[in-house]
């Protein structure tokens, strides 16, 4: 009897899951109505959220970095040796500042600086300035103009009461910048982004404007100026380490030219002499001389490859995919939001309906009781 009570069992609950499936949807359809109305409310407040983002472009330029290369360098550093300058290599560590580093040489405030005074123009050609300047006049949202409306009724009162006086700019102190520098600097910097892949070392640079020719130019003049940033990095080093060997050279020249002098003067004033001292004055003049020539000479030989250096450590790179105008705006469509919107309002009514309706009003039963009872 027990198995027979077991098995009778199973179809019950599937009924019972049958029945509340089937009473969700019978509840869903009396309040179909009111699902429309819903529908309809989310599908304005889509269109008014997508016609008050702003138009955004966005340019994306891929690059394919190779470092530059500093080589071992054992000449020099066996020079280095013989000469007693302890270790010596041309060109530093070439990987010491790399495009691996690009995400973050590009959010550094100095870099950032660098873009502050950027010329830019929109492609209407009714606003020619800089990037600081058009940044300030890009739209924003009518939210953001709400919760920052109190700031602005400040500063409007305040303005009343200022000085008519022209405001003259304040000079840029990297070390203290001021809070509207540090806000302008800021406006750059959320309009660039730099994505490193570490599996294909791919850097792809990213600009989003609202214009897209303004988008185009700041591309193009990131990626010029990320390169430059390393390029003077690396070709620094380099270059001093050369200046460094071209002052030895100019030295070890002198030592050889002295040596010859000397040797020559010495030969010039004894010449008719045939004594023992003047041959071992001389061959000791003549070894000097020797000497000092083979180290000129070894650090002439080395000089080449330095300046050579110089250029091998510039850094090269491949520009996959270059800065181009865009044609068409980023961004998610206005249907997608809308749909959106249409999902999350359909999914709030849904809940309300089946679940949050009766626990509202057994929640008010319960209360309404306990208030009775005391």
């Amino acid at each position: 009897m027990a198995e027979d009570k077991n098995y009778t069992n199973v179809p019950l609950e599937e009924d019972e899951l049958e029945i509340d499936l089937m009473e969700y949807a019978r509840k869903l359809w009396n309040a179909r109505k009111t699902l429309l109305k819903v529908a309809g409310v989310a599908a304005a407040i889509g269109l008014i959220i997508a016609w008050s983002l702003p138009t955004k472009y966005q340019v994306n330029v891929l690059l394919s970095p190779e470092s530059g290369k500093s080589g071992s360098s054992s000449a020099l550093t066996g020079m280095a040796a013989m000469l007693g300058i302890g270790n010596f290599s041309i060109g530093g560590d070439a990987n010491a500042v790399n495009f691996s580093m690009a995400p973050e040489i590009v959010e550094s405030t100095p870099f950032l600086l660098e873009l502050y005074h950027t010329p830019v123009k929109t492609i209407d050609g009714k606003i020619d300035t800089t990037i600081v300047e058009y940044l300030q006049t890009e739209k924003k949202p009518w939210w953001v103009h709400l919760r920052h409306l109190p700031s602005t009724a400040i500063g409007g009162i305040m303005s009343l009461f200022a000085d008519d006086k022209e405001k003259v700019e304040e000079p840029i102190d990297p070390f203290r910048l001021t809070p509207k520098q540090l806000g302008q600097i800021s406006s750059i910097k959320s309009i660039i982004k730099v994505e490193l892949d570490k599996k294909t070392s791919m850097t792809k640079v990213s600009i989003t404007a609202q214009d897209p020719l303004v988008a185009a130019t700041m591309a193009d003049t990131v990626v010029t100026k990320l390169q430059k940033y390393i390029t003077t990095y690396q070709a620094s080093k380099a270059q001093e380490d050369c200046n460094y060997l071209e002052q030895i050279y100019k030295e070890r020249q002198a030592d050889y030219y002295k040596a010859q002098e000397k040797y020559a003067k010495y030969m010039d004033a004894n010449q008719n002499l045939a004594w023992q001292r003047k041959e071992a004055e001389s061959e000791r003049l003549q070894n000097e001389m020797q000497l000092a020539y083979d180290v000129y000479s070894s650090v002439a030989s080395q000089l080449p490859m330095a300046r050579a250096k110089v250029q091998e450590a510039k850094p090269a790179f491949m520009v996959l995919e270059p800065a181009s105008v865009p044609l068409s705006p980023a961004g998610m469509p206005t249907s997608y939001i809308v749909i959106g919107f249409i999902f999350l309002g359909l999914m709030g009514a849904s809940a309300w309906i089946l679940f949050g309706k009766d626990l509202w009003l057994s929640l008010k039963e319960g209360l309404k009781e306990q208030k009775e009872e005391e």
